[in-house]
């Protein structure tokens, strides 16, 4: 055999063997969630939608599709907390700024957080009043007429680390006993307050809660990025939902979680678009609805044209 052609063979084995080599050695994509998602996807519920994001947008979806959206102009921050109100405006806080908007996306009350300050949670108390928590040194309970814009009550919250601004607070809700629930990220605590600032109430979460709501049964629903937890007055236990749970899906970066009227669980889960690596095929779902006995109903999975939602913080159902 001519040597030229000896060579020639010995040269495509080579690579041959170097390709498969390759490929055996080429990283391998782990599923985030199952092929076949449970429910029926963007029609399975009319809801609101936020998210901490690089863009901080806002929709508003039914019958599965994108009726209303909205791009925050201001450029700075990220959407860390939002609602819908009955009267169809929506109150956001965005990291540097409250703001009041209305459907048609006009500006009627906002306020910027002071320097070396954040507010990631904001909700309405009533018609004319919001709350907010500015985290900062110190960190303040603040209660403004978005009607006056004046201050009408404002107390000063614990922190584990005044000079951490950043990690100080992200949700904490208005209850209808006229309290305050609030998610004490930095201290792995949740607290209530009476409307003068006393602590009524505390549990030893013992991981960082990143929310908290109290459900009509008089429990509350805490939610951190790996756990989501119900517990009594007494800081018992009676409901958690782990990551054995929903084997399957990878949901490890939880947010928010709500009780729904049917008894289900709804709970958001984040994607870090600054860190992580952002592939539309392989990203997490960014949200589960699960019933009392843990069986997964709903994974809502909305990262593509023409309905890419971004990440989720929060989902607010309409339906």
């Amino acid at each position: 055999m001519p040597i030229t052609r000896t060579l020639s063979i010995m040269v495509a084995i080579l690579s041959l063997s170097s390709s498969a080599c390759g490929e055996e050695n080429k990283p391998v994509s782990v599923p985030t969630a199952p092929s076949i998602l449970p429910g029926k996807g963007l029609i399975q519920h009319d809801f609101f939608y936020a998210g901490e994001a690089k863009t901080r947008d806002m929709y508003i979806v039914r019958g599965g599709k994108i009726v209303w959206s909205y791009h925050d102009p201001e450029g700075r921050g990220e959407i860390s907390d939002a609602s819908l109100l009955p009267n169809g405006n929506v109150l956001l806080a965005h990291q540097f700024r409250v703001a009041l908007i209305t459907p048609e996306k006009k500006v009627v009350w906002e306020y910027m957080a002071p320097p070396k300050t954040e507010i990631h949670t904001a909700q309405m108390m009533s018609k004319d009043r919001v709350f907010f928590i500015q985290n900062g040194n110190p960190a303040k309970l603040m209660m403004v007429n978005v009607a006056t814009g004046n201050i009408d009550k404002e107390f000063i919250l614990p922190v584990g680390n005044p000079l951490s601004t950043h990690g100080q607070f992200r949700h904490a809700r208005y209850t209808t006993a006229g309290t305050f629930l609030v998610a004490h990220m930095d201290m792995k605590k949740v607290s209530e307050y009476d409307i003068s600032g006393k602590q009524i109430w505390s549990f030893d979460v013992g991981a960082t809660p990143w929310s908290a709501e109290r459900l009509k049964n008089g429990n509350t629903l805490i939610t951190g990025t790996q756990f989501t937890r119900e517990v009594n007055a007494l800081g018992e236990t009676v409901w958690e939902l782990t990551a054995s749970d929903v084997a399957g899906y990878k949901f490890d970066s939880r947010q928010i979680a709500t009780r729904l009227p049917n008894g289900n669980t709804l709970i958001n889960n984040w994607v870090n678009q600054w860190s992580d690596k952002f592939d539309s095929t392989t990203v997490p779902v960014q949200a589960l609805e699960v019933t009392p006995d843990k069986k997964i109903v709903w994974a809502l999975r909305a990262w593509d044209e023409p309905a890419n939602l971004g990440p989720a913080t929060t989902i607010q159902l309409l339906d």
